[in-house]
């Protein structure tokens, strides 16, 4: 059988991990020009060189990149709102060799940073696109920096890091980085339209992505709202359409686990429509069931929420983490998040029901937790000005919890936590309040799975092992980069590093000849 036949084949499965799913032709309709049935090339309403869906971290990156390579460069967004997870993610990007490492005397690398990687990823990850996105992180740090970004003065410590090699924007927010991006991205001539819904490819009778179907003036909640329209890419078509957390019945043919019980962060358009089309020319779906939930998490809101911010910055680092019926930790605190999400659900009573953990640090741990008094204000964060008032407030036994934070702090002391093999280079002695505490429970938060790509950015095809012509994807919607656990601040390293790549690509690929209506 002839590669192009085989790509045809494979149009009519919809695969799920290995295991096909059977899915009805690609049939022409009155409104559809699906170049791989047609026998001419058909005609599109509008035509430019690089078509981006996405416009997150790795959409922005790559829809910039590419028009600085020269292409003429359309970003479509089904949402109302430019950004997607990305503006409110933290705004946390690991860099391997950042000139912050330097002036604080971390020593730092690309290997070690792989290595921490790998080990995270249980050794499942894409060691050849680990290198590339690890290698491209400094360089991009830079780049960013040059379009607007700005970090704040000092570099963090994330959990399953070995060493401290996180920056962060000074808005601890993604839209620190993705506000500068779009009006760079405006002000070279890329043309961004949002409540654009991506819905299908279109295909030359070589198998190449030509172009897309698109519902114009869509409103989300409304699936077949909009007009129809088919723009057409000369060069290519960059998937940057991210994960689907928010997709609950497809997560839970991932991970039945993953049910209604469980929030996301994730906004409302993170769903898998994109990633399934991709899936339907051939694309190879790899990692769908390894769903990252985040360990810094509370129950007491909803999504992303302020408690995020505040154990990221404060209580992991800098404080403790506790059961709350015995007073006492479980855990590591800067374990990786597969295995400190992994620890906190195991906090049940005999129902099964969740008995949700204690994270708390003092003034100091706090210091630099800019959601603290979010946090505080909406009931999520509480204030205690002694251990016992803090036990008291969350009922802990106190004489338990007094106990605790003394082997802690003799562990401070010495420099070895002896309970948990700790990473000690940020902990601080819990020796005075005020005390701030919140309850912990992880949420669907990262997609690991997602499309193969190679080192080009290209998507390969599940059957013959070959790039897809003209379809290249970038950031969350790939997989294989993260194995099974995602380590937290790179997923803005890869989604960035990834874009640019597929950016340059595909905005220097050979351009095809398309006609316009």
């Amino acid at each position: 059988m002839t590669d192009k036949a085989l790509l045809s084949k494979s149009r009519r499965n919809l695969l799920k991990g290995g295991a096909a799913l059977a899915v009805t032709s690609l049939t022409l309709t009155s409104n559809s020009v699906l170049a791989s049935e047609s026998t001419q090339s058909p005609q599109f309403d509008e035509v430019v060189d690089v078509i981006v869906v996405g416009s997150g971290f790795a959409g922005m990156a790559a829809a910039l990149q590419a028009r600085e390579a020269g292409a003429s460069v359309m970003v479509i967004d089904k949402m109302p709102v430019f950004g997607g997870n990305s503006t409110i993610n933290g705004g946390a990007m690991a860099v391997a060799g950042s000139p912050l490492q330097k002036q604080a005397g971390i020593q730092d690398s690309v290997d070690v940073m792989v290595a921490d990687m790998l080990a995270a990823g249980r050794g499942m990850n894409d060691v050849e696109m680990l290198r590339l996105i690890c290698n491209g992180t400094s360089e991009s740090c830079d780049w960013l920096m040059a379009h607007g970004v700005q970090w704040k003065p000092f570099v963090q410590h994330f959990g399953g890091h070995s060493i401290q090699r996180v920056l962060q924007t000074k808005e601890s927010s993604g839209a620190g980085i993705i506000r500068p991006l779009i009006k760079a991205a405006r002000q070279n001539g890329v043309d961004m339209r949002n409540q654009v819904k991506m819905e299908q490819f279109i295909v030359d009778d070589n198998g190449r992505v030509i172009g897309l179907q698109v519902r114009e003036n869509h409103f989300y909640k409304k699936p077949n709202s909009g007009l129809v329209k088919h723009l057409g890419a000369r060069k290519g078509v960059i998937m940057a359409s991210g994960g689907f957390s928010r997709d609950i019945e497809f997560r839970m043919m991932q991970m039945p686990e993953l049910n209604t019980d469980l929030d996301s962060t994730n906004h409302a358009g993170a769903t898998s429509e994109a990633l399934k089309q991709m899936m339907l020319i051939g694309a190879n779906p790899i990692h769908l069931d390894q769903i990252q939930l985040g360990p810094w998490a509370s129950p007491d809101e909803k999504g992303f929420g302020t408690a995020s911010q505040f154990n990221t910055i404060a209580t992991y680092p800098h404080g403790i983490v506790v059961d709350a019926r015995s007073g006492e930790r479980f855990f590591n605190e800067l374990a990786d998040r597969k295995a400190r999400a992994d620890a906190i659900m195991t906090r049940r009573d005999e129902q099964g029901r969740p008995v949700y953990p204690i994270g708390f640090t003092n003034a100091k741990g706090a210091a630099k937790a800019q959601t603290l008094e979010w946090g505080m204000k909406y009931n999520v964060i509480k204030k205690a000005d002694t251990l016992a008032e803090l036990a008291a407030i969350y009922g802990m036994p106190a004489d338990k919890l007094i106990a605790q934070v003394e082997r802690w702090n003799n562990a401070v002391t010495n420099k070895q936590d002896e309970e948990f093999g700790r990473p000690m280079q940020e902990a601080i002695l819990l020796d005075s309040g005020p005390w701030y505490g919140v309850r912990m429970w992880p949420k669907v938060h990262y997609c690991m799975g997602g499309v193969k790509v190679n080192t080009r950015s290209e998507v390969m095809h599940l059957v013959t092992n070959k790039a897809i012509a003209g379809l290249y994807a970038a950031g969350e919607v790939t997989g294989g980069v993260h194995g099974a656990s995602r380590l937290g601040a790179c997923a803005v390293a890869e989604g960035i590093v990834t874009g640019r790549n597929a950016g340059r690509i595909c905005g220097t690929a050979d351009a095809a000849a398309l006609k316009t209506a």
